[in-house]
C-alpha cells in the first residue's frame, strides 16, 4: 500500500493533469500557450513576455472542449497528440502519442511596429521544418497550375483572381490554420523551411490539427470554423449568365429560349448596372426603365419553373441610399474602388470620378444597413446573392490606406483578409434571422477561412479564356476544398474571351478554337458544386454555339443533360458534405496518398467517392494561342494571337477521335464510365477520347444513382431512378432526400436510404427506408445495371429488401 502511495506522490510532482484549460510556458524572452480544444486539435499562442493581448477571433467558432492534458516537464500530451517545448527557443515539436514526429517549429520572431495606428503590435513570424519530400497543399486559390505548395513564394493578399484561406495541410495527414486576417507572406524554402509571416498581430496564433488524412484535416477545421449548411436542391441545375443581360425582356427571354429548346435551365443570373448609372453603384433596386418592374420579371422567371441571382457589391455609388446611411455613421472606407468613374463606358474617364467607396463589414451596424437596403432585392422574390468584388476591389493602395479603422482599435492593415468572410456572413445571418423557408445561397468572388459555414460558394474571378486557364482551375478549386471550403466553381470558358472575336463583336462562340475551349470547360464544370455559364465580350448561351444537330451545339446540350442525370449522386454528396465533412472535388491524395503518383497530379480529380474526373484540358482540334498581358485598370484582360488556320477551320474537325493519357490510381480497378471497360490502377492509360465526352473512371466497388433527363430540378421525381452497380468490392451508397429548400433538414426532417453491394454473393440489398419528410415518395423502382448489360428492376416501398444479381 505504502509502495502505491509513493507513485502517485510521483505522478503528482512530475505530471499535471488539466481539463479544457491551457498550459503556458516561459522560455527566453517568449510565453508560449497551448490549450487542446480536441484532442487532436491544438491552439498555440505565442507573445513576448510583458505583452498582453486581446484577440477576438473571426473564424473559430469552437470553444475547447475538456481534454485530458497531461503535462510532464517541457511537454504536454493528450489521448492523441505529444507537444515537446524546446525550454530555451520556445519551439515546439508536434508528434502522435505513438511517437511519430508530425511537425517541427524552426523559430519565431516578433518585430515590433514602432509608428503609425498598428504601433505596439508586432509582424509575426513562424518558422517550421518540414521533410525533404513532404508534399504540403492548400492556402487559397493560388492561380499557378501547382496542387502542391513546396517552394513556393506567395504574398498573401485577398484580389479579383487569387484568395487565401491560410489553411495548410501535409500529406502526413497534419493541418495548419494561421489565425492572422493582415497580409501574409509564405514562404517554403529548402534552407530556410516553410514560414508564415504576418504584418500585424499581437501575438502569434495558430491551430495545429491532426486528422490522419485529408478528409481528417477538412472535419477539424471545419470542427473549429463551422459545418456546411445545405444549399437549394435546384442550384445543383445549370446557371446561365453573361455580362450583361441589360432588361427583363432579355432575361425572360433566355428563360424562354432554354425551355423552347428543350435544354435544361434551372438559373438565371443579372449581373451589374440594373441600377443604372455608376452614381447609383449597387443601389439594390431597379432603377432603370428596362428593368421597370424587376418584382414582375422575378415573378415570371418562377413561373417558368427557374431562379433568379443578382449581382450585389460590397460598395456603393455617392446617390444610393446605402451610401448615405452609411457614410453619415463613418463607416465607408476611402480608398480606390471599382468602378473608378461615374461614366459606365470603357475604358473609364478619370475626370469623372464615381464616388464609390466599400462598406465597413466589420461594422454590426454597417452591416445591418447593408441587409436592410438588401432586404428590398429579397421581397422581391429573389433567390439567391452573386456577391461581387468581395476582395474587395482595392486599387492603388498605400500606407494611409491601410491605416484606416476597420472597427474598434483594428486598422485595415491588421483586418484586410477577412473582410469577404465579414460581408458574406453578414447576409447569411441576416437572412437567416429573416426567414428559414429559403436556404441561403450566395456566390462570392473571394473567400477567408471559416467561410464554409455562411451559404457560400466562392468562384475563382474574372480569369481569361485560354487553356493554360483552364489547367490552372482544376488545382485551384483542390487547393480551395482542401482549407475546408467545399463549394467552388468558374466562369465556363473564362471570362475575357474577346480576342476569339475574330469575325466581330461577340462572334466567339462560332470561332472553333473557342468552342473547343467552351466545350472542355464545360466538362470540367460538369463537376463543380455549381455548374455556371458566364463571360464577357460575347454571349454564351447554348444557341450562341449554333443549333441542334451540330457538333458543338449537341456536345453542350449533352453535358448538362449529364448534369441533371448525376444530380442525386451530387445532392447525396451534398449531405455527405454537411454531415460528415465530405468535399465534392478531392485530390487524388485524398483517398490515395500511400500512392505518390497522385501527390501532384493537377488534372485529374475524385468527383465524391467513386468517380474520377479526367477533363480534357489541352486541345485536341485547334491549335493553343499564345498568351499576352494587356494589364488594365481594374481587370487583368488577356489579349490571343489570332491563328487564320484556326479562323477558317469549321467544327466538323470535332467529329474525329483525339487519343488523351491519364494516371489510374494504385489501389483500386476502374471502369470507363462511357465503355464500361475495366482498367487495373496504378498505371497510366492512354485511350481514345470524343469532342462530346468528358472521360469519366468509376472506381470499382461503387454504386452511382442515375436520374431522369429533366428540363429544372423537380419536374421530374426520383421515382424512377437507375442504379449503375460497379463489382469488384463492396460498395456503400446512401441516397438522401429532403423537401429541396428550406431549414427543416436541420431537425432531422430528411430520408435516406442505404444500399450495399456483396461483391461475393452478388448481391443488392436496400435497407428500410430512414426518416421522412412531407411530399416524400412512398414506393418507387430502382433500374438496377452492371457494367457487363445485367439489369434488375426492383419495387421498393421503404423496407428492407435483397436481391441477386
Amino acid at each position: 500500500m505504502k509502495t502505491k502511495n509513493f507513485l502517485l506522490l510521483l505522478m503528482c510532482i512530475f505530471c499535471l493533469t488539466a481539463k479544457g484549460t491551457p498550459t503556458d510556458f516561459q522560455t527566453g524572452k517568449t510565453r508560449v500557450s497551448v490549450e487542446f480544444y480536441t484532442p487532436s486539435i491544438v491552439r498555440v499562442v505565442k507573445v513576448p513576455i510583458g505583452h498582453e493581448y486581446t484577440k477576438n477571433g473571426l473564424v473559430v467558432t469552437a470553444a475547447p472542449s475538456e481534454v485530458d492534458v497531461v503535462k510532464k516537464g517541457n511537454s504536454v500530451s493528450s489521448s492523441e497528440l505529444t507537444l515537446s517545448i524546446d525550454p530555451k527557443t520556445g519551439s515546439i515539436t508536434f508528434a502522435t502519442k505513438a511517437g511519430k514526429v508530425l511537425l517541427r517549429e524552426k523559430s519565431c520572431s516578433f518585430e515590433e511596429r514602432k509608428d503609425g495606428p498598428d504601433a505596439g503590435a508586432y509582424r509575426v513570424t513562424q518558422s517550421f521544418t518540414l521533410d525533404r519530400d513532404e508534399a504540403i497543399y492548400g492556402l487559397g486559390t493560388i492561380q499557378n497550375g501547382k496542387m502542391n505548395r513546396r517552394g513556393e513564394h506567395k504574398l498573401m493578399e485577398q484580389s479579383n483572381l487569387e484568395d487565401f484561406q491560410n489553411v495548410l495541410q501535409s500529406v502526413k495527414g497534419w493541418g495548419i490554420f494561421w489565425d492572422n486576417y493582415s497580409r501574409t507572406q509564405f514562404d517554403d524554402d529548402a534552407v530556410k523551411g516553410m514560414s508564415f509571416s504576418s504584418e500585424v498581430g499581437d501575438c502569434e496564433d495558430y491551430y495545429f490539427m491532426w486528422g490522419g488524412s485529408a478528409d481528417g484535416v477538412i472535419a477539424q477545421m471545419r470542427h473549429l470554423s463551422g459545418d456546411v449548411p445545405m444549399f437549394p436542391l435546384w442550384t445543383y441545375g445549370f446557371w446561365q449568365c453573361k455580362e450583361r443581360y441589360k432588361s427583363a425582356k432579355e432575361v425572360l427571354g433566355v428563360v424562354d429560349t432554354y425551355r423552347k429548346l428543350n435544354v435544361p435551365l434551372d438559373g438565371i443570373i443579372q449581373d451589374w448596372q440594373y441600377w443604372g448609372s455608376n452614381y447609383l453603384w449597387n443601389a439594390m433596386d431597379f432603377l432603370t426603365e428596362e428593368y421597370a418592374d424587376g418584382e414582375k420579371m422575378i415573378s415570371d422567371v418562377h413561373k417558368k419553373n427557374a431562379h433568379f441571382m443578382i449581382s450585389i457589391w460590397a460598395s456603393f455609388g455617392p446617390k444610393t441610399k446605402a451610401y448615405r446611411q452609411l457614410d453619415e455613421k463613418g463607416l465607408m472606407y476611402d480608398f480606390q474602388t471599382w468602378p473608378q468613374s461615374g461614366l459606365t463606358f470603357w475604358p473609364p474617364r478619370m475626370d469623372y470620378p464615381s464616388g464609390v467607396r466599400v462598406y465597413n463589414a466589420f461594422s454590426p451596424v454597417a452591416r445591418d444597413i447593408y441587409w436592410q437596403n438588401l432586404k428590398n432585392l429579397f421581397d422581391k422574390g429573389t433567390d439567391a446573392w452573386w456577391m461581387d468584388s468581395t476582395d474587395p476591389d482595392f486599387f492603388n493602395p498605400t500606407d494611409a490606406d491601410y491605416d484606416q479603422k476597420a472597427g474598434g482599435d483594428k486598422t485595415w492593415r491588421e483586418m484586410r483578409n477577412a473582410f469577404p468572410l465579414a460581408t458574406v456572413r453578414g447576409v447569411y445571418e441576416a437572412q437567416r434571422k429573416e426567414s428559414e423557408k429559403k436556404r441561403v445561397f450566395i456566390m462570392t468572388r473571394s473567400a477567408f477561412a471559416g467561410q464554409q459555414h455562411y451559404g457560400s460558394n466562392m468562384w475563382s474571378g474574372d480569369v481569361n479564356s485560354s487553356w493554360d486557364m483552364l489547367r490552372k482551375q482544376i488545382p485551384a478549386g483542390l487547393s480551395y476544398t482542401l482549407t475546408g471550403n467545399p463549394n467552388f466553381n468558374t466562369d465556363i470558358g473564362g471570362f475575357f474571351c474577346g480576342s476569339y472575336n475574330t469575325k466581330g463583336s461577340g462572334s466567339a462562340p462560332k470561332n472553333i478554337q473557342f468552342q473547343e475551349l467552351y466545350v472542355r470547360w464545360m466538362q470540367y464544370g460538369l463537376f463543380c458544386p455549381v455548374f455556371r455559364s458566364h463571360g464577357a465580350d460575347a454571349p454564351r448561351e447554348i444557341w450562341q454555339f449554333g443549333k441542334k444537330g451540330e457538333v458543338v451545339y449537341d456536345a453542350i446540350e449533352k453535358q448538362i443533360r449529364l448534369r441533371y442525370r448525376l444530380i442525386p449522386y451530387l445532392y447525396s454528396m451534398a449531405w455527405q458534405v454537411t454531415s460528415n465533412n465530405g468535399s465534392y472535388m478531392r485530390p487524388l491524395f485524398s483517398d490515395f496518398a500511400s500512392d505518390k503518383q497522385t501527390w501532384d497530379i493537377a488534372d485529374e480529380f475524385m468527383f465524391g467517392q467513386s468517380i474520377l474526373a479526367a477533363p480534357i484540358t489541352e486541345a485536341q482540334y485547334t491549335k493553343e494561342q499564345i498568351i499576352k498581358d494587356d494589364a488594365m485598370t481594374g481587370w487583368n484582360k488577356k489579349e490571343i494571337k489570332s491563328d487564320n488556320e484556326n479562323d477558317n477551320a469549321n467544327e466538323s474537325i470535332f467529329s474525329a477521335p483525339g487519343k488523351a493519357t491519364k494516371y489510374l490510381p494504385k489501389g483500386a480497378d476502374w471502369y470507363d464510365f462511357w465503355t464500361n471497360k475495366k482498367v487495373r490502377g496504378g498505371q497510366k492509360i492512354t485511350f481514345e477520347t470524343q469532342f462530346d465526352r468528358v472521360p469519366m473512371f468509376v472506381k470499382a466497388g461503387s454504386i452511382i444513382p442515375l436520374g431522369e433527363e429533366m428540363q429544372y430540378v423537380g419536374e421530374k421525381d426520383w421515382s424512377n431512378l437507375e442504379l449503375r452497380v460497379y463489382p469488384g468490392k463492396d460498395a456503400d451508397f446512401t441516397l438522401y432526400e429532403d423537401e429541396g429548400d428550406n431549414y427543416n433538414y436541420e431537425k432531422g426532417v430528411y430520408a435516406t436510404i442505404s444500399f450495399h453491394w456483396s461483391d461475393a454473393s452478388r448481391t443488392l440489398t436496400i435497407a428500410d427506408r430512414k426518416g421522412s419528410y412531407p411530399g416524400m415518395l412512398t414506393s418507387r423502382k430502382f433500374n438496377v445495371v452492371l457494367p457487363d448489360g445485367t439489369a434488375k428492376t426492383v419495387e421498393y416501398s421503404g423496407k428492407k429488401i435483397s436481391v441477386s444479381i
